[in-house]
């Protein structure tokens, strides 16, 4: 890969089901892809859930058309016990075990959660095909892709990579670069939301989900050689808030469930760190812009970084409250108390609701956000004409 070519590099945040939206999104390319187009993305970093999405496209980047539409009938599948134990025996289980060990020190030191994820384990065992990683990077249908998760103990967002051997690790403050060859233990341990799930020892060391403290999200494709990037995010519009007059909100007055400061704490894991990333990177092609010509620019890290973001143009959270009736019934016991099936506490709803539902319809508006900005795509892609299959 000549240094003189741009480096695409695809960007999949966390946020567990919400990453369904993401595979609407990815769809969306496809179509407007010609028919036999090459892997377009030759860098892939995901996080939390879109880490799963992102070693997938990566396992199928020697068809990359063939490899969203696995990944579509991968979500729109989904079923809550197809992710973890959603039966009465498993939630009771579980709730107490949590109860006892987390909260009172009782019982063997292992690791807990509030819910028990075992069957993810399975689900992802099954279906992805961890080989073909490896067969797309020697083929040159792959540069990197990448995976990042959180270690309890260092404090560090590590990402775990698998790419070409010119690739040089590296460290920054809070923040390393490990190659590996990825196993499904990585994408259960950068998919693990703290408390939710529990974490998954990588070597000697528990790891968690990756948007812990992952101060630079987009700092890892640009580690990996991306000169540009495609971001794709899981944050929606703020309810309540009107584009066209921002200051002007509607408050009820009473006081936050558990739920509602729940999604805010996981929005501010999974959303605020890359936004603010997204922004910081705008900032520096800005400034760097106003530079002279003369300036060694890439010597002073400030070569500019194209970046295209989709994201969500309806509240996530809003789609997840009208779902919330697919929910399994104890699931749905069990996150009631907290205030996560009222409209309010959504949020953590819209992470928790791995149902095909739900899914579907994420799917479905990310493909339309992405189709709305067709011709940003094309010409970030260097597609000349967009074919568009009905």
């Amino acid at each position: 890969m000549r240094s003189s070519e741009p480096v695409t590099g695809l960007i999949l945040s966390g946020g567990g089901a919400r990453a369904a939206y993401q595979v609407g999104v990815l769809a969306a390319i496809a179509q407007l892809l010609p028919v036999g187009a090459a892997n377009p993305f030759p860098v892939i970093v995901g996080t939390s859930a879109g880490a799963i999405n992102a070693v997938s496209l990566a396992s199928g980047a020697m068809d990359f058309r063939l490899a969203v539409e696995r990944l579509t009938a991968f979500w729109q599948g989904f079923r809550s016990h197809l992710v973890l134990r959603s039966d009465w025996p498993g939630v009771i289980h579980q709730a107490s075990r949590f109860f006892r060990h987390s909260l009172l020190g009782m019982g063997a030191k292992v690791p807990v959660a509030l819910l028990n994820s075992s069957p993810l384990r399975d689900l992802l065992s099954d279906r992805l095909h961890l080989s073909g990683i490896s067969q797309a990077i020697a083929e040159k249908h792959l540069h990197a892709v990448a995976v990042t998760a959180f270690g309890y103990e260092s404090g560090q967002a590590v990402t775990f990579y698998q790419g070409v051997r010119s690739i040089d690790a590296w460290l920054r403050h809070r923040r390393i670069g490990v190659p590996t060859q990825l196993s499904v233990e990585h994408l259960l341990a950068s998919s693990a939301i703290p408390l939710l799930f529990a974490p998954v020892k990588i070597d000697s060391e528990y790891f968690g989900d990756g948007a812990v403290r992952q101060s630079a999200p987009i700092s890892p494709a640009l580690h990996l050689g991306a000169s540009r990037v495609l971001v794709v995010g899981v944050s929606g519009n703020p309810r309540g808030v009107d584009p066209e007059n921002p200051l002007q909100r509607s408050y009820t007055g009473q006081q936050p469930s558990l739920a509602q400061i729940g999604g805010h704490m996981l929005n501010s894991t999974f959303i605020d760190s890359l936004e603010s990333d997204i922004e910081l990177l705008q900032r520096l092609n800005q400034f760097g812009h106003l530079l002279p010509e003369s300036t060694p620019k890439r010597e002073l890290g400030l070569a500019p970084v194209e970046v295209l973001v989709i994201a969500p143009s309806q509240p996530i959270d809003e789609i997840a409250a009208r779902h919330r009736h697919e929910l399994p019934a104890a699931l749905r016991l069990f996150l009631r108390g907290p205030g996560a099936t009222k409209t309010s506490g959504a949020g953590v709803l819209s992470y928790l609701l791995f149902e095909a539902g739900y899914c579907s319809e994420l799917i479905e508006l990310g493909r339309r956000d992405a189709l709305a900005k067709r011709e940003e795509l094309c010409r970030f892609l260097g597609i000349a004409q967009p074919v568009v299959v009905a």
